[in-house]
């Protein structure tokens, strides 16, 4: 499937804002899921680009205000063509860490007995280093419905636990709780930002799911949202990957000046 993206991310600010820095996980790459055609980035500076340890691209700007300047927005504005192959199962490259790192805990999804539990349900202790896929799609189904679905119900701070134990939250909640409980059962498992494709759900536009390890040795993952409790398909692009939301983000920064700040954000997302 060829998709056209468009993301727009607009700050407004009730006082001048005086200095910014922002880092950008706006940028697919190429990959076996899918082929980036075109792809464009623009923010208020000039961007500098590199990567980061899990191979994504990473562009930084820095905003600096003179005296006299009133500058109370700005704006980044991501689109491109994004051919998708509906390709789920993939072996990692020799140059991303090795499996066993995405069994360390973070803040957004650290192991705990609990989740261990409710995923032993589902999903049996991994042998030699290997998961069973059609156990793992059972979680997801599992967690799907132990975390159902609600906008509005968490922020970008709530943890796997808290998204738990709560019994809702969005994508991004499903997906950690996911990642937490493959971690708690010994299985790697990371956090994978991207766009969704369907009309009926536009909410779902920007998006998040998970790669889970299938074969420690042969570093063979596979994605799979847990939302949909399906691996992914043809709508899905992917943008990047980490350890939780938090080594991921689509824009992460810091500022002085501006007073408060509004944020909106437009996705939209369309077959070409």
């Amino acid at each position: 499937m060829k998709l056209h993206v468009r993301h727009v991310t607009d700050y407004r600010y009730t006082e001048p804002l005086r200095y910014a820095l922002q880092t950008m996980w706006l940028t697919p790459l190429s990959g076996p899921a899918q082929t980036v055609n075109f792809w464009s980035l623009g923010a208020p500076e000039k961007l500098f680009d590199q990567g980061d340890a899990f191979g994504n691209k990473v562009s930084s700007y820095t905003f600096v205000g003179q005296v006299a300047d009133n500058v109370r927005w700005s704006l980044v504005n991501a689109a491109g063509d994004v051919e998708t192959f509906g390709i789920a199962e993939f072996t990692d490259a020799d140059t991303l860490p090795q499996p066993a790192f995405f069994l360390r805990a973070t803040h957004l999804a650290t192991p705990d007995g609990r989740l261990a539990e409710f995923g032993r349900c589902f999903v049996a202790a991994p042998a030699a280093g290997r998961a069973d896929l059609g156990m793992l799609l059972a979680l997801s189904r599992g967690v799907a419905s132990a975390v159902s679905y609600q906008k509005n119900s968490t922020t970008v701070t709530t943890t796997a636990l808290q998204a738990f134990e709560a019994g809702a939250g969005v994508c991004q909640d499903q997906a950690h709780v996911m990642v937490a409980i493959c971690r708690s059962l010994g299985i790697p498992a990371r956090y994978v930002s991207g766009y969704f494709y369907a009309a009926n759900e536009p909410d779902l536009a920007s998006h998040a799911w998970v790669d889970v390890c299938l074969d420690v040795e042969a570093r063979r993952w596979v994605s799979i949202d847990v939302t949909h409790s399906c691996m992914i398909d043809e709508r899905h692009v992917r943008l990047a990957m980490g350890t939780d939301y938090n080594a991921c983000p689509p824009i992460k920064g810091v500022r002085q000046g501006g007073g408060e700040e509004t944020m909106t954000v437009d996705i939209t997302i369309q077959p070409v």
